[in-house]
């Protein structure tokens, strides 16, 4: 649980971690060249360490160095990831695509991770089997087998990431060409793409709405030296509104400011100061804050669904009435409810928040139920009357390295208990 004396005004410096979108699928990629692999800035969190042992239950040899993680893939010698990791989180499903393509075959259990509504991995299984995968299902498993990838022209009904990075993966030693139509457009997906063009594949097109794969042999993979993942856009945007519900002044390192458009615009919209240049980013507030007619989360370069949490927090304390509607998962307003305990007025209909700006929020008991909610009611916290506490420290613990030394770093009043 998290311990927050609220009221703190925020002020100061910091870096932001690498990200963790990023880092999860570039080391399922380590596994398809067989080979060692050093990736640089990898964030020290639950899902990073969760990942490590599936790769080392694969086989792998994993070496971690602060932020520095080499994978050795040379030994991995299974295909079947296991049942309780993969329950800890959602993500390792895009092992599937690297297996695939390393092995001609996977098994993997459904994938857990946070509760927020149904997120089919349809997508995932639809683009695999027209690469050629044969799927079949029992006792709560999934095993996909191939006698060879082929390349295929796969047009996704939506832009998901999950599925746009599986393919990819799958794409690297398929045979032949590989087209991923209605691609995810985010910045990992581009990252990741640059990664697997280092190890010697062949891949264009990341960050617009049409990839294409030309499949290579093992052969011709190489092993990649040191790789840096790029920043956290969300973490960055989360420690962006914390500075704001706080009336504060923080200026951020270690960020892409084109990443983060999306969410500056927004906090722009409500009246915050933000400079942003040379991988830095700087936001002040020196007027009364205003709500939003309309904010809709969307694929990228829309508003983050990540970031719906923390920034309803924040229009919680604005003055006047906001709209937020959450057009990419069902189910992913669980923190409302929390967020009413410490006097937020917020009203849910369907997939729409309609949230009234109130004078103050006061500090409660409340439960963080999945990772960027745990992050908005610490952010709430920060700005409410007296004391509160956040319990399900554990989900934060998945996305966040450090929240509570960072955050205290810039002034806040944080204890994390166990």
């Amino acid at each position: 649980m998290y311990i927050i004396q609220g009221g703190q005004t925020l002020s100061g410096k910091i870096k932001v971690q690498g990200s963790k979108n990023s880092s999860l699928p570039i080391l399922a990629a380590t596994i398809i060249n067989g080979k060692k692999n050093v990736i640089c800035d990898v964030p020290r969190i639950r899902d990073i360490d969760v990942m490590c042992q599936i790769l080392s239950h694969l086989g792998a040899g994993i070496t971690r160095h602060d932020n520095v993680i080499e994978v050795d893939s040379e030994r991995v010698n299974s295909f079947e990831v296991p049942e309780q990791l993969m329950r800890e989180m959602r993500s390792s499903i895009i092992l599937m695509g690297a297996l695939l393509g390393r092995y001609g075959k996977a098994k993997v259990s459904y994938p857990g991770g946070c509760e927020i509504g149904p997120r089919p991995i349809d997508l995932h299984l639809k683009g695999l089997s027209s690469m050629g995968v044969v799927f079949s299902e029992g006792h709560g498993f999934l095993y996909g087998k191939t006698d060879g990838l082929k390349g295929a022209d796969i047009h996704l009904d939506f832009p998901s990431v999950g599925a746009t990075e599986n393919l990819m993966l799958a794409g690297v030693l398929a045979k032949g060409t590989t087209v991923i139509r209605n691609a995810a457009k985010e910045p990992e997906i581009v990252d990741l793409q640059n990664f697997l063009n280092r190890m010697g594949a062949n891949i264009k097109g990341a960050g617009t709405d049409t990839i294409k794969i030309e499949g290579v042999q093992i052969d011709d993979l190489k092993p990649v030296k040191d790789y840096t993942v790029i920043p956290d856009r969300i973490v960055a945007g989360t420690y962006l509104v914390a500075a704001a519900i706080t009336r504060g002044h923080v200026q951020l390192t270690n960020v892409i400011t084109e990443h983060l458009e999306p969410i500056l615009a927004k906090l722009r919209e409500t009246g915050c100061v933000i400079n942003a240049e040379n991988g830095q980013v700087e936001l002040y507030v020196d007027k009364p804050l205003v709500s939003l007619d309309s904010l809709r989360t969307l694929p990228y370069p829309g508003f983050p669904t990540d970031m719906q949490a923390p920034m309803m927090a924040l229009l919680s304390t604005v003055e006047g009435t906001s709209v937020l509607t959450e057009t990419i998962f069902e189910n992913r307003f669980k923190h409302a409810q929390e967020l009413r305990r410490m006097g937020a007025n917020i009203t849910i209909n369907g997939n729409t928040a309609i949230i009234r700006g109130v004078k103050k929020l006061t500090g409660a008991i409340v439960e963080a139920k999945d990772l960027r909610a745990g992050a908005a009611l610490i952010v709430a916290a920060l700005a409410a009357e007296g004391e509160t506490i956040v319990e399900g420290a554990c989900h934060v613990e998945r996305g966040y390295e450090n929240i509570e030394g960072n955050l205290n770093a810039l002034g806040a009043k944080i204890i994390k208990k166990q």
